[in-house]
Parts: C-alpha cells; structure tokens; sequence
C-alpha cells in the first residue's frame, strides 16, 4: 500500500491550521529566519501551535529552512534547528550542505539531549536527476522535491532507479522560469538573493528582444513569465510514476487560496483512492466536510499549463501579463455608454474584477459596481472593452464570500463500544479503552437511545462517532453525567494515542558526508557555496557563491522554458527557421542586455548577463 501525501503552503499559522481543515496531510512553513520566502517566516511559538494542532490527525509539519547561509549565521541556524526539534516538527527542507554538515556536528558537541531530525531536500537543491536523488539520498535524506520542469515519464525515471526516497512533486501555483537553486538574476540586477529568500522576480518583467545586429523581434513583453502550474488532470499519472507528495505552491498566498486550492486536490486524492483501494492511502486521518464547492478556475491564477508533465508544450509562458487572469467568464456582446453585457452562463456579483486583453496586447481591468443579470456597470467604463473581446474575472466576490467564513471541517469517525466490567463500564474504540467505576444499575425502561445520544456528542472535538455497539441484553441505567465523562477520557486517549503515532525524528547517516558523488556544475557558483562548512564540505578553498563572488560570465539562468521555441521558431520541434541572427538578447527597460543560449542538446535556455 503506497501512502499518498498532500502538501500545502502556511504564509502563517491561520493557513497552516486551514489547510489542515480542507484536508492537507502535511503542510510546509517557513521559520523565523533562512526560509526561502524572507516575507514568509513565522514564530518558533506558532509553528508549536501548527505541529499541534495538525499532529492530531497524524498530518505532518515540514519547516523550511531553505536559503544559502553565511558564516555569521551559521550558530544562529544551528540554534533555530535545535528548536525546532524541541517542538516536534516532522522535517526541514534544507539546500545548503554547510548547513547539514555543520548541524550534524553541532549536535556531537551537544551535553544535552537534542531530539534528531529529519531532513529533506529542498527543490533549492536543483534535483533533475536520478545520480542528484542517489548522491541526496546518500547524505540521508528521506524525501526530495524535484524540479518542476521534469515530466512524469522522468520521474518514473528516478523511482525505478532510487525506488527508496520518497519523491515530492510540485502539482499547483506560479512557477519560477529558473531550475529552483540556479538562478542569479534578481541577485545580479537588484543585489537580492533568490537563495537567500529575497527573489525580486525578474522573470515576471518586461523585455525587448533583439538579435545579434540589434534588430528588435518582440517588443516590451512578458517573455519569462509563466502560467501557474495545474496537475490536478495528472494527480494520477504522477502517482503511478511514484510521486508521494504533492506539494502546492503558495507560502505568500493568502488563505482563502490555501483553502479552495488544498480541498480541490484533496477531493481529487480521495477520488484517486476510492477507484483504487487496495493500492493508495493517504499518510494523514480525517474526512472534510466543506460549506463551498472547491473550483481552481475561481482562485488566483495567471492561466493554467501541466508544464512539461507531458513533454515540451506550446504556450507554458503568457507574454501579455504577468498577472493573474482568473476564470474565464465569456465574451463581451454589446457595449453602451455605462455599461455592457456578456455573452456566456457565468453569473456576477457587485464588486467583481474582471479584466481583458487590450489592442496593445496589455492586460486592463476594472471593477464592476453593479450587475443586472449580464448587464455589467462598471467603476467607470474601460475604454478598450469591444464586442467580442473574451473576458475573465480576476477577482470573485461571491468566492471570496464564502472562504471568508469557515468553511471546512475535519473530523475523524469512530466506532464506540461500550460494555460493563465487574465494577463499572469499559468504552472503547478500537485498541483504546477507557474505564470508570461506576455502580451497576439495571435500567427500568430502554436506555439505549439515551447512552447512544450521549455518547456521540462529539462536538467541538476532531471525531465523528459512526456507530455505538451495546450487547443485545444490555440494560443498565447510566447517568448522563458519567457517560460524558467515559466520552471525555475516551477522546483524550485518542489524541494521545494519535500523537504517539508519529514517527521519530532521525538525522540520517552518522558517517562523514561526501560530496564527491554530486554530479558536476559547469561553473563553480552553481554549487552555492557560501560559508566555511560548505567549503569544507566541498573541499574548497573559499566560498564560490555568486551571492558572494559575483563573475561576469556566469550563467543566470537555467530554463526549460525556450523563447525561440515558444515562438515558434525551434527547428528540432518542427518551427520555423529563424530568419534573425544570433545570439539573441533580452533587454530591460533601463538597457541593460541578457545574452540568451540555446543548448539544444539538453533542450535548455541559458540565461547570461551582457554588456550594454
């Protein structure tokens, strides 16, 4: 029985218990400090009250601690770990090696006893192949998240070859141009570091592009902006190849996105599991009820792709926006004055935003101040809107509506048995039994009824009671009193008994680390090294990060995304050939050149800084 896992983002502790609530089976938060979203940390003391509060369904709390450190934080990160063992958090996504080797001996030179922890592989770690998962696995850690770009076929791949390591899949939300942990160009443009948190999202700007004589090909668009990301049609697939964690994108969204977007792919995860019983579980306890019908189309998105879940697909990237486009709701019929109508089935609510494609190939939107049917008034009347134009609302009122309230609950069902011993009454649930003394009574009239209701008044805790077994001549009389009491007792052994479930945290491997396995970078910055332990570790010298040796011929980008493929222009897949001349360029708005490569053995754009 393979257990399925599902994994969502916690921006802070509200999101973390709603994702908890709309069916997640572990989530991921960033700490106070070294996460890979800097806007994004959170208490030691919240991320306490997480691991509680999702440790009752035996769901897990992973905590990043996922950006490259320097010397002088180094004690700083040892002592956030130690903490974070301390309150039993189920793993940290880590990507620098320093880190882990430092920390392993850090807890030798420890008096105290410091629980172990688990340690996984963050995507920072750049795990596109089976020889990274291998070398990964060898340094201990138990479960990788593998580059978003790698297609179900690949990953198929690295299971047969390392069928050990369990295999975390990003499935929904924005994806990075970038493979995760090789991209320099927020740090290059505006000195902040994706590797150390503070990506200022270079990929979602403007470019001209140009070729080798300067002639310009695409002018102010949005080359490097991808679509967000959606394998909920894959869910499926990405299990067979041996994925067991599916893992939503979103530590900066906000919770109503956390909220419809876990219990959509929750929903998919039981429906995957109802058709196959015998051969998926999931690794968390809990069935949700929800007061709203889970629709991705109606959360935050700039358009959906499966990235290259399939292989290399048309249209991954949107070079009009980099915003988010939302649903689609039909096309524009008839324009007045004030106002317009819609041709589609969809239905609007006052304060809706919609928006559309102008003629200059830019995103418009507006607000919409009150709705007749498919008549639509706006704030004030877009000037581009014409008849035909499709249409898409990018924020949903009625939505939002209803994931303002609560609007999910988790419960996990029981069986209650209930039986007298010789000096009182046992009930049970499963193994877990709780007794009372409590004087044998034998009831004048039926008591059943009573005791069953008592019994189930399960409200205000996470169980659900499916059914009380009595023998068939039972018939004693017990107070109401003392029924809520056997309840009380019972429900706080359950939750003892769920939380001792857990499994201990291990550190992986005592013995010396080896990097020597590693499969080799090109260029020494790649391996993002950046404090003395990593230089130990990697046995050099001095550090190599290009956070802290910027070199002027380093690569800033790795992509899958191609732009001359996705304009059609890429030979080996049936394009057009190009009639520029290259190497091609991208270029900002201030002037400032990015020299593109085309690796085609690979199938992969590079990305280099250039002079003007």
């Amino acid at each position: 029985m393979t257990e399925l896992e599902l994994l969502a983002p916690a921006k802070n502790l509200e999101c973390g218990k709603a994702a908890i609530d709309h069916g997640a089976d572990a989530v991921y938060i960033g700490a106070p400090r070294f996460g890979a979203r800097a806007d994004a940390g959170n208490s030691v003391a919240d991320i306490a009250e997480l691991c509680r509060y999702a440790h009752q369904f035996q769901a897990k709390v992973y905590v990043t601690v996922n950006t490259i450190i320097y010397d002088d934080e180094l004690e700083a990160s040892y002592s956030l770990l130690d903490q974070l063992a301390e309150i039993g958090v189920d793993a940290v996504l880590v990507q620098d090696m320093g880190l882990l080797a430092g920390y392993r001996e850090h807890l030798s030179r420890q008096s105290s006893s410091i629980p172990h922890l688990t340690f996984h592989a963050s995507t920072q770690t750049d795990n596109r192949s089976a020889e990274k998962v291998q070398w990964l696995r060898s340094l201990g850690f138990k479960q990788v998240v593998l580059a978003r770009e790698l297609s179900i076929s690949e990953i198929a791949g690295i299971h047969r070859q390392v069928p050990d390591v369990k295999l975390e899949v990003f499935v929904h939300g924005a994806l990075c141009v970038s493979y995760s942990g090789q991209c320099y160009a927020s740090q290059a443009c505006f000195s902040r570091s994706a590797n150390r948190g503070a990506c200022a999202q270079f990929c979602r700007m403007a470019f001209d592009l140009l070729d080798a004589e300067g002639r310009v090909i695409e002018h102010d668009r949005y080359l490097l902006s991808l679509r967000d990301m959606n394998q909920f049609d894959n869910l499926e697939a990405l299990a067979e190849a041996g994925a067991t964690s599916f893992k939503i994108e979103g530590r900066l969204k906000d919770v109503g996105y956390v909220k419809n977007v876990t219990a959509a792919y929750s929903e998919r995860l039981n429906d995957i599991i109802r058709r196959h019983p015998d051969r998926y579980s999931r690794t968390s306890k809990g069935q949700c009820t929800y007061t709203f019908k889970p629709d991705l189309a109606r959360t935050f998105n700039r358009g959906y792709t499966s990235y290259f879940a399939n292989g290399r697909q048309p249209h991954i990237a949107c070079f009009d926006t980099p915003k988010a486009m939302g649903e689609y709701v039909g096309t524009v019929k008839e324009v007045r004055r004030d106002s317009f109508t819609v041709a589609g089935t969809a239905s609007f609510a006052n304060g809706d935003g919609l928006c559309f494609v102008g003629k200059e190939r830019r995103l418009e939107g507006f607000r919409v101040n009150r709705v007749e049917g498919n008549r639509l008034y706006p704030q004030s009347m877009p000037e581009g809107l014409r008849p035909g134009q499709p249409l898409y609302r990018n924020n949903d009122q009625e939505m939002e509506r209803l994931l303002s309230r609560p609007s999910a609950e988790r419960k996990i069902p029981i069986s209650m048995t209930l039986r007298p011993t010789p000096d009182g009454f046992e009930l049970s649930s499963g193994a877990v039994a709780v007794s009372m003394v409590i004087e044998h009574q034998q009831a004048e009239k039926p008591q059943c009824d009573n005791i069953v209701r008592q019994l189930t008044k399960l409200g205000g805790t996470i169980y659900s009671c499916r059914e009380v077994t009595l023998a068939a001549d039972f018939n004693y009389f017990i107070p109401s009193s003392q029924l809520a009491e056997l309840r009380r007792l019972l429900v706080a052994k359950l939750t003892e008994g769920a939380l001792s479930l857990l499994p201990s945290k291990q550190s992986g491997p005592s013995e010396p680390l080896d990097h020597t396995k590693m499969p080799a970078y090109s260029q020494p910055h790649l391996y993002n090294i950046a404090n003395r332990e990593a230089c130990r570790f990697y046995g050099v010298a001095a550090p190599t990060a290009y956070e802290l040796r910027p070199a002027a011929d380093a690569v800033l980008m790795q992509c899958r995304h191609c732009v001359r493929y996705a304009l059609g222009y890429c030979v080996k897949h049936g394009g057009e050939r190009p009639q520029w001349k290259e190497p091609l360029y991208l270029r900002l708005g201030d002037g400032r050149r990015f020299r593109l490569e085309f690796d085609c053995r690979n199938c992969q754009m590079n990305v280099y800084a250039s002079a003007r």
